[in-house]
């Protein structure tokens, strides 16, 4: 089942850091490597929940959809503006969910609601599964790079669009 969630108040942090565990912990290592592991997986929660309440949901028109079985996010991204559609990111499943398609489903989902508006991704080169993942969805890669909203731009990933008009 898809779930919508637009308002930090109306979000589970603690189901939302269970999906991006694994994320986190990566980042906490490459970040504050100098930390502890566990003080380094904090530091990337606060991170998140600050980026999330300071600058996502502020945002308009950004959205988080989840995929939800049994009342538990297993599945996650992120919708939000970007050039002429929208920037779908931070896609992820929780590691005991994997290869049961819960990111196909919840992105299908995601596609069905938002007609008529190219949806971009941006997905790194060496992602195997998260490209064979959104080419299964419609997505079609139209850059070897990819240009964040922030601007910058990475060489290890490519973006991805898919595009489709109401019938």
């Amino acid at each position: 089942m898809v779930l919508w969630v637009s308002a930090m108040k109306d979000l589970s942090f603690g189901q939302l850091m269970a999906v991006y565990e694994e994320s986190n912990r990566q980042n906490g290592q490459e970040f504050w490597p100098e930390l502890p592991e566990g003080q380094q997986l904090l530091r990337a929660e606060q991170e998140f929940y600050q980026y999330l309440r300071e600058v996502f949901f502020r945002t308009e028109g950004a959205v988080y959809a989840f995929w939800s079985e049994n009342d538990r996010y297993v599945s996650a991204l992120r919708l939000e503006p970007y050039q002429d559609g929208l920037l779908l990111e931070a896609l992820e499943t929780a590691p005991d969910h994997r290869r049961k398609g819960y990111a196909a489903a919840l992105i299908r989902a995601v596609l069905e609601q938002r007609e008529n508006i190219k949806i971009y991704a941006h997905i790194h080169k060496k992602n195997t599964p998260s490209l064979r993942t959104h080419e299964s969805c419609g997505f079609r890669r139209i850059l070897e790079h990819a240009v964040y909203i922030d601007g910058s731009v990475r060489s290890d990933s490519c973006t991805y669009c898919y595009e489709k008009t109401a019938r």
